[in-house]
């Protein structure tokens, strides 16, 4: 049994349970009870899921990792696994040709139905944001860091939208500090 900062960190009752337990054992190669980001991009680049990028593995670690160790548990691992299944799913019902990977008219109907109103041309621009293969279109992982960005800019933006009508004025430092401050 692994432990984690002096507790047992074994799984939870349950048979899937028990698979996730098998899993986050797998990966947590050095034995130490917790994943690292190079535990899980290594885990994730062997074909536990497809490869992801190595900026979407560090912000998957840093939105997971509740006690901010830089490295995530069991328990934390099983939130992850199940948000990654969850934007599995939520992918594969967006990529409409069943191709692997979203096109511009894809993302804006994923984008459009999570809420957000854009416009064809930053559509445009996020597919050249988020398309590392230079193909004109988003692998899920590049969707998953995509989204993730779009929820970070759009909370820290809320927060200075005091009045919610979609406009705030702030000054470039203001900015600056936004944006750096950002955790992503």
């Amino acid at each position: 049994m692994a432990y984690y900062q002096g507790q047992p960190q074994g799984p939870p009752p349950g048979g899937d349970q028990q698979f996730l337990w098998n899993v986050f054992q797998r990966i947590d190669t050095d034995r130490s009870g917790a994943i690292s980001a190079n535990e899980l991009g290594q885990a994730l680049s062997n074909g536990t899921w497809t490869p992801f990028n190595p900026e979407t593995v560090r912000l998957m670690i840093g939105m997971f990792d509740r006690d901010n160790s830089g490295t995530i548990n069991f328990q934390e691992f099983a939130q992850l696994w199940k948000y990654v299944t969850d934007w599995q799913n939520c992918f594969r019902s967006f990529d409409r040709d069943g191709s692997g990977s979203i096109d511009k008219n894809e993302l804006k109907n994923a984008l459009t139905t999570f809420g957000y109103r854009l416009s064809d041309r930053f559509y445009e621009i996020l597919v050249r944001k988020f398309d590392r293969q230079g193909r004109g279109t988003v692998a899920f992982d590049d969707f998953i860091q995509c989204c993730v960005v779009m929820q970070t800019l759009t909370s820290a933006f809320r927060q200075h939208d005091t009045d919610q009508d979609g406009w705030i004025q702030i000054g470039y430092e203001q900015f600056l500090t936004l944006v750096f401050n950002l955790k992503s």
